[in-house]
């Protein structure tokens, strides 16, 4: 029963317009979505933890990268993929660090958001 709770996917970005648009994308292709507006609003959800996470880098008070390091070290394995408006070498190689899986540039290709989510995430 814990996997049916965990059946979602969860989105945390500051920009309200980032969340609508990725969870409209994620559920008209059956992925049930829950959003957070910061990294702070995911930390005091109550549970359960989603199945993933796609996290934005840059968020007032806590970054993507600063909360996939919060969850690993609180034993957390949640696949995780971080999305940035500025990527680069050094924010793909904490990433690698922290075993993120994947990196992708705003605003990202559809496809590698649904490939992602599908590989973690089977639509219902």
């Amino acid at each position: 029963m814990t996997s049916d709770l965990r059946r979602f996917v969860g989105v945390v970005d500051d920009d309200p317009a980032v969340v609508d648009a990725v969870q409209f994308l994620l559920e008209l292709a059956g992925h049930p979505v829950v959003g957070y507006p910061s990294a702070i609003a995911f930390l005091d959800a109550p549970p359960p933890l989603p199945a993933c996470l796609i996290l934005d880098q840059h968020m007032p008070e806590m970054t993507g990268l600063v909360l996939a390091e919060r969850l690993r070290d609180a034993g957390q394995t949640i696949p995780v993929l971080l999305m940035t408006g500025s990527p680069s070498p050094a924010i793909a190689a904490r990433a690698a660090e922290l075993g993120i899986e994947r990196v992708l540039e705003k605003p990202p290709v559809e496809a590698d958001l649904l490939d992602f989510i599908a590989a973690h995430l089977p639509a219902a």
